[in-house]
Protein backbone atom coordinates (compact mmCIF):
# COMPACT_ATOMS: atom_id res chain seq x y z
CA UNK A 1 0.00 0.00 0.00
CA UNK A 2 1.35 3.87 -1.08
CA UNK A 3 0.05 6.51 1.30
CA UNK A 4 1.67 10.11 1.54
CA UNK A 5 -1.03 11.13 4.16
CA UNK A 6 -3.24 9.73 6.82
CA UNK A 7 -6.77 10.36 6.17
CA UNK A 8 -10.10 9.86 8.64
CA UNK A 9 -13.42 9.20 7.35
CA UNK A 10 -16.49 8.48 8.75
CA UNK A 11 -20.18 9.00 7.11
CA UNK A 12 -19.36 7.98 3.72
CA UNK A 13 -22.63 7.29 1.87
CA UNK A 14 -21.36 7.02 -1.76
CA UNK A 15 -18.44 5.86 -3.87
CA UNK A 16 -17.84 7.52 -7.75
CA UNK A 17 -15.35 5.46 -9.88
CA UNK A 18 -13.22 7.27 -13.06
CA UNK A 19 -13.11 5.33 -15.96
CA UNK A 20 -10.04 5.02 -18.18
CA UNK A 21 -7.24 3.27 -15.55
CA UNK A 22 -9.67 3.19 -12.35
CA UNK A 23 -12.33 0.91 -14.34
CA UNK A 24 -10.64 0.15 -17.34
CA UNK A 25 -7.23 -0.76 -18.71
CA UNK A 26 -7.84 2.12 -21.74
CA UNK A 27 -5.09 4.07 -21.22
CA UNK A 28 -2.12 2.30 -22.73
CA UNK A 29 -4.08 1.88 -26.13
CA UNK A 30 -5.65 5.85 -26.03
CA UNK A 31 -2.23 7.18 -25.96
CA UNK A 32 -0.85 5.08 -29.02
CA UNK A 33 -4.02 5.80 -30.41
CA UNK A 34 -3.67 9.17 -29.64
CA UNK A 35 0.33 9.17 -30.70
CA UNK A 36 -1.27 8.34 -33.67
CA UNK A 37 -3.26 10.91 -34.48
CA UNK A 38 -0.78 14.17 -33.33
CA UNK A 39 1.92 12.44 -35.47
CA UNK A 40 -0.64 12.66 -38.43
CA UNK A 41 -1.47 15.90 -37.49
CA UNK A 42 2.76 16.98 -37.31
CA UNK A 43 3.05 16.48 -33.86
CA UNK A 44 5.77 13.57 -33.27
CA UNK A 45 6.45 13.16 -29.50
CA UNK A 46 7.40 10.25 -27.49
CA UNK A 47 4.97 7.85 -25.96
CA UNK A 48 5.57 8.58 -22.61
CA UNK A 49 5.75 12.35 -23.10
CA UNK A 50 2.28 12.48 -24.28
CA UNK A 51 0.87 10.09 -21.55
CA UNK A 52 2.33 12.46 -18.53
CA UNK A 53 0.59 15.26 -20.79
CA UNK A 54 -2.47 14.43 -22.27
CA UNK A 55 -3.41 11.43 -19.42
CA UNK A 56 -7.35 12.18 -18.03
CA UNK A 57 -7.11 15.72 -19.67
CA UNK A 58 -10.17 17.12 -21.08
CA UNK A 59 -10.88 17.73 -24.80
CA UNK A 60 -9.88 21.31 -25.01
CA UNK A 61 -6.86 20.89 -23.01
CA UNK A 62 -5.56 18.18 -25.54
CA UNK A 63 -7.00 20.18 -28.44
CA UNK A 64 -4.85 23.05 -26.96
CA UNK A 65 -1.60 21.26 -26.58
CA UNK A 66 -2.16 20.19 -30.20
CA UNK A 67 -2.71 22.93 -31.85
CA UNK A 68 0.31 24.63 -29.80
CA UNK A 69 2.60 21.90 -30.55
CA UNK A 70 1.89 21.51 -35.00
CA UNK A 71 2.16 25.63 -34.51
CA UNK A 72 -1.37 25.77 -35.99
CA UNK A 73 -5.63 26.20 -35.03
CA UNK A 74 -7.09 23.05 -35.92
CA UNK A 75 -10.35 23.60 -38.28
CA UNK A 76 -13.97 21.79 -37.27
CA UNK A 77 -14.26 18.44 -38.05
CA UNK A 78 -10.80 17.46 -38.18
CA UNK A 79 -10.93 14.79 -36.14
CA UNK A 80 -13.17 13.20 -38.52
CA UNK A 81 -10.50 11.08 -40.99
CA UNK A 82 -9.75 9.29 -37.19
CA UNK A 83 -13.08 8.68 -35.37
CA UNK A 84 -13.27 5.39 -35.23
CA UNK A 85 -9.54 4.54 -34.89
CA UNK A 86 -9.66 3.80 -30.60
CA UNK A 87 -13.00 2.45 -30.53
CA UNK A 88 -11.27 0.05 -32.92
CA UNK A 89 -9.06 -0.74 -30.52
CA UNK A 90 -11.23 -1.07 -27.46
CA UNK A 91 -12.97 -3.91 -29.28
CA UNK A 92 -9.69 -5.57 -30.06
CA UNK A 93 -7.68 -4.95 -26.69
CA UNK A 94 -9.90 -3.70 -23.98
CA UNK A 95 -9.55 -5.35 -20.71
CA UNK A 96 -11.07 -4.34 -16.96
CA UNK A 97 -8.41 -2.97 -14.44
CA UNK A 98 -7.41 -6.42 -12.64
CA UNK A 99 -9.32 -6.69 -9.30
CA UNK A 100 -12.23 -4.24 -10.27
CA UNK A 101 -14.86 -6.62 -10.88
CA UNK A 102 -14.67 -8.04 -7.53
CA UNK A 103 -13.92 -4.50 -6.10
CA UNK A 104 -16.95 -2.77 -7.56
CA UNK A 105 -19.46 -6.60 -6.64
CA UNK A 106 -18.72 -5.96 -3.34
CA UNK A 107 -19.64 -1.99 -2.73
CA UNK A 108 -23.14 -1.88 -1.40
CA UNK A 109 -23.51 2.24 -1.48
CA UNK A 110 -24.68 3.83 -4.21
CA UNK A 111 -21.86 4.13 -7.17
CA UNK A 112 -21.65 6.21 -9.91
CA UNK A 113 -18.77 6.70 -12.73
CA UNK A 114 -17.66 10.29 -13.17
CA UNK A 115 -15.43 10.96 -16.57
CA UNK A 116 -13.49 13.43 -18.63
CA UNK A 117 -14.83 10.75 -21.71
CA UNK A 118 -17.93 11.30 -23.95
CA UNK A 119 -20.78 9.33 -23.04
CA UNK A 120 -20.66 7.05 -25.67
CA UNK A 121 -17.08 6.31 -24.93
CA UNK A 122 -17.72 5.47 -21.38
CA UNK A 123 -20.59 3.41 -21.90
CA UNK A 124 -18.40 1.28 -24.65
CA UNK A 125 -15.96 0.78 -22.34
CA UNK A 126 -17.82 -0.81 -19.49
CA UNK A 127 -20.10 -2.49 -22.11
CA UNK A 128 -16.72 -4.54 -23.61
CA UNK A 129 -15.23 -5.25 -20.25
CA UNK A 130 -19.11 -6.43 -18.35
CA UNK A 131 -19.28 -3.58 -15.94
CA UNK A 132 -21.99 -1.37 -17.50
CA UNK A 133 -24.79 -2.69 -16.02
CA UNK A 134 -23.66 -2.20 -12.59
CA UNK A 135 -23.53 1.98 -13.51
CA UNK A 136 -25.72 2.12 -15.89
CA UNK A 137 -28.14 5.22 -15.43
CA UNK A 138 -25.29 6.78 -12.94
CA UNK A 139 -22.80 7.84 -15.65
CA UNK A 140 -21.21 11.48 -15.64
CA UNK A 141 -19.04 12.83 -18.54
CA UNK A 142 -17.75 15.83 -19.88
CA UNK A 143 -20.51 16.07 -21.99
CA UNK A 144 -22.92 16.79 -19.30
CA UNK A 145 -21.07 19.68 -17.50
CA UNK A 146 -19.83 22.89 -18.49
CA UNK A 147 -16.02 22.12 -17.95
CA UNK A 148 -13.98 18.84 -17.79
CA UNK A 149 -11.74 18.14 -15.07
CA UNK A 150 -9.88 19.69 -13.21
CA UNK A 151 -12.66 21.74 -12.88
CA UNK A 152 -15.14 19.65 -10.22
CA UNK A 153 -17.77 19.40 -12.17
CA UNK A 154 -18.38 16.08 -13.25
CA UNK A 155 -17.56 14.86 -9.75
CA UNK A 156 -19.83 17.18 -8.31
CA UNK A 157 -22.87 16.74 -10.79
CA UNK A 158 -22.51 12.43 -10.25
CA UNK A 159 -22.82 12.82 -6.48
CA UNK A 160 -25.84 14.36 -7.39
CA UNK A 161 -26.93 11.82 -9.59
CA UNK A 162 -26.56 9.50 -6.65
CA UNK A 163 -27.85 11.61 -4.01
CA UNK A 164 -25.15 11.93 -2.06
CA UNK A 165 -23.70 15.18 -0.64
CA UNK A 166 -19.65 15.69 -2.49
CA UNK A 167 -18.16 15.54 1.08
CA UNK A 168 -19.86 11.97 2.02
CA UNK A 169 -18.39 10.67 -1.30
CA UNK A 170 -15.59 8.62 -2.12
CA UNK A 171 -13.87 9.27 -5.07
CA UNK A 172 -11.63 7.16 -7.32
CA UNK A 173 -9.47 8.25 -9.98
CA UNK A 174 -5.40 7.96 -11.48
CA UNK A 175 -5.22 10.96 -13.07
CA UNK A 176 -3.32 14.15 -11.67
CA UNK A 177 -6.24 16.09 -13.15
CA UNK A 178 -8.79 13.95 -11.66
CA UNK A 179 -7.77 13.85 -8.28
CA UNK A 180 -7.61 17.48 -8.03
CA UNK A 181 -11.12 17.55 -9.70
CA UNK A 182 -12.23 15.15 -6.95
CA UNK A 183 -10.28 17.35 -4.12
CA UNK A 184 -11.84 20.64 -5.79
CA UNK A 185 -15.56 18.96 -5.08
CA UNK A 186 -14.61 18.46 -1.25
CA UNK A 187 -14.67 14.33 -1.49
CA UNK A 188 -11.94 12.01 -0.09
CA UNK A 189 -9.71 10.87 -2.62
CA UNK A 190 -8.33 7.28 -3.57
CA UNK A 191 -5.83 7.92 -5.62
CA UNK A 192 -4.78 4.79 -7.87
CA UNK A 193 -1.30 5.19 -8.67
CA UNK A 194 -1.12 1.49 -10.84
CA UNK A 195 -0.06 3.30 -14.00
CA UNK A 196 0.53 6.83 -12.68
CA UNK A 197 3.61 7.63 -10.22
CA UNK A 198 2.75 8.81 -7.02
CA UNK A 199 4.85 11.39 -6.54
CA UNK A 200 2.79 13.17 -9.66
CA UNK A 201 -1.01 12.79 -8.05
CA UNK A 202 -1.95 15.47 -5.86
CA UNK A 203 -1.99 15.10 -2.07
CA UNK A 204 -4.10 16.43 0.81
CA UNK A 205 -5.59 15.36 4.14
CA UNK A 206 -8.50 13.50 2.65
CA UNK A 207 -5.76 12.27 -0.27
CA UNK A 208 -4.87 8.29 0.23
CA UNK A 209 -2.84 6.94 -2.75
CA UNK A 210 -3.21 3.01 -3.37
CA UNK A 211 -1.77 1.37 -6.17
CA UNK A 212 -3.54 -2.53 -5.86
CA UNK A 213 -7.26 -2.36 -6.88
CA UNK A 214 -7.83 -5.40 -4.24
CA UNK A 215 -6.96 -2.92 -1.91
CA UNK A 216 -10.01 -0.75 -2.16
CA UNK A 217 -12.97 -2.70 -0.38
CA UNK A 218 -10.81 -2.70 2.69
CA UNK A 219 -9.59 1.03 1.81
CA UNK A 220 -13.72 1.94 1.77
CA UNK A 221 -14.73 -0.15 4.62
CA UNK A 222 -11.95 1.72 7.10
CA UNK A 223 -12.81 5.20 5.48
CA UNK A 224 -16.81 4.22 6.35
CA UNK A 225 -16.57 3.35 9.55
CA UNK A 226 -14.52 6.58 10.28
CA UNK A 227 -10.69 4.19 10.88
CA UNK A 228 -7.98 6.12 9.49
CA UNK A 229 -6.02 5.06 6.85
CA UNK A 230 -2.53 5.33 7.58
CA UNK A 231 0.21 6.30 6.11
Amino acid sequence: MISSTSVVGGGIEGVIFDCDGVLVDSEPLSMRVTQRVVADLGWHVELDVLGELLTGCSHEFYVEQVERNIGRRLEPGWDDPYRGWLERELHAALTAVPGIHSAVAGIDLPTAVASNSTQARIRLSLEIVGLLAQFDGSIVSADDVAEGKPAPDVYLEAADLIGVPPDRCVAIDDSPFGVLAAQRAGMFVLAFARSTQPGRLPTGDRTHVFDDMSQLPELLRRLRVGGGIGT
